[in-house]
């Protein structure tokens, strides 16, 4: 293994291996390396912003949960799952931009959960923008109780932002 490789979580490393072989980059282990690189900054650019936001990370997400999450696939993919609002969820899916065998975003303004989330497993949906995701590398939710609208536009705002950075790191990878 490589430098970075050797830095990403165990249980990530040959999902990382995988979705090189769909993201237009060469079939080699310098493609493997840069994908592990930008896994890297954009695990950080997901922590960092959830530090600045007064998020906590946890293991769990039940399908009854009011309050809403952010969450970061194996892939990289970050799932903006609202609050409940009228009995729904308004979910935005966002992938790392690099997948051709996936959608760049998709959102979905009356999503229900499949089953609860729980960390190292997919996210399914009942209704949805996607039917399932890469298996969860983190969960987060909002420490403070907010109202649902408030939350929303939180949850909303922190996925524009990471999503930008993650926009940036990609452009740092030599896509042919």
């Amino acid at each position: 293994m490589g430098e970075y490789l050797d830095q990403v979580p165990e249980q990530v490393r040959d999902h990382i291996r995988q979705i090189t072989k769909t993201s237009g980059l060469p079939d080699t282990e310098e493609s493997v390396e840069e994908m592990a690189k930008g896994w890297l900054d954009k695990k950080k650019a997901f922590e960092d912003k959830l530090d600045e936001l007064n998020m906590e990370e946890v293991d769990e997400f039940g399908v009854e949960e009011e309050r809403g999450a952010l969450v970061l696939t194996y892939s990289g993919s970050i799932l903006n799952i609202g609050p409940v609002t009228d009995g729904v969820r308004r979910t935005e899916y966002v992938s790392i931009g690099l997948r051709q065998d996936v959608p760049e975003s998709a959102t979905h303004a009356e999503s229900q959960l499949a089953e609860d989330i729980s960390l190292d497993e997919v996210v399914s949906f009942e209704i949805g923008p996607i039917q399932k995701s890469s298996p969860i590398f983190k969960i987060a939710v909002n420490r403070d109780a907010l109202e649902p609208a408030e939350e929303e536009e939180k949850l909303s705002d922190a996925t524009q932002v990471i999503s930008e950075e993650f926009v940036e790191i990609n452009k740092t990878m030599a896509v042919e």
